[in-house]
C-alpha cells in the first residue's frame, strides 16, 4: 500500500524544476519520515479484546508476512496502556511452527520491565507501571543463524504474572530467510 503512493511521489519529484525541488524538499522528507514511522499491521491475539491496531512497529516490516533475515536483530516497539497497576511484566514470545509453539530463545520468559519507556520513547521507565498511563515497550530479538528458513506465526505478549493477565498481545505471520 505504501509503495504506490511513493512511486507516484517519485514521478512528481522528477518533474519538478530545481527551484520547486529546493522548496519541496522539507515536505518530501516529512513524507518519508511519516512513512518510516508507520505501524506494522499485526493481528489481535485470540481470546483477547485488546486494541492493538497501529500500536506495533517492527523494524523493516510494515505488512506481513515480515521477512526476518537470519543473523539480523529486528527491533519491536509496542505502545500500550495497562488497565491495572503492574508490579512486574514478563515477555512471552513464541514462533508457532506447524501448530507447535516454540519459544524465541533469549526473549521468551524474560522481564519486560527494563524495556519500558515513556509513550514518546524519550525516558526510560521501570516497573511498577500505573493503570491508565501510556507506555512504550522497546525490545530487539536475534534471528539466529540456526533457525530454519520457514514460515512462522509469531505470538508476542506482555503479561502481568501477579495478576495472571495479558497486558498487550499481538500475532504476526513471518518468514525466516537467509
Amino acid at each position: 500500500q505504501l509503495i504506490m503512493p511513493l512511486q507516484g511521489l517519485a514521478r512528481v519529484w522528477q518533474s519538478l524544476s530545481f527551484a520547486e525541488l529546493e522548496m519541496s524538499r522539507p515536505a518530501f522528507l516529512l513524507v518519508l519520515a511519516v512513512s518510516a514511522a508507520c505501524a506494522t499491521k499485526v493481528l489481535e491475539c485470540p481470546n483477547t479484546s485488546l486494541d492493538i491496531k497501529n500500536k506495533v512497529k517492527i523494524s523493516a516490516c510494515e505488512e506481513p508476512p515480515c521477512r526476518l533475515r537470519r543473523k539480523s536483530v529486528p527491533e519491536i516497539r509496542l505502545a500500550f496502556r495497562p488497565d491495572h497497576d503492574i508490579k512486574n511484566l514478563r515477555t512471552t514470545v513464541r514462533a508457532v511452527i506447524a501448530g507447535i509453539p516454540v519459544p524465541f530463545i533469549g526473549v521468551d520468559g524474560t522481564s519486560a520491565c527494563g524495556k519500558i519507556f515513556s509513550a514518546d520513547g524519550k525516558m526510560k521507565v521501570d516497573c511498577p507501571l500505573k493503570k491508565g498511563q501510556d507506555y512504550l515497550y522497546v525490545n530487539s530479538f536475534k534471528i539466529l543463524d540456526q533457525y530454519p528458513k520457514i514460515k512462522v506465526h509469531i505470538h508476542w505478549a506482555l503479561t502481568d504474572p501477579n495478576a495472571n493477565k495479558v497486558v498487550s498481545c499481538f500475532e504476526l505471520p513471518a518468514r525466516i530467510t537467509s
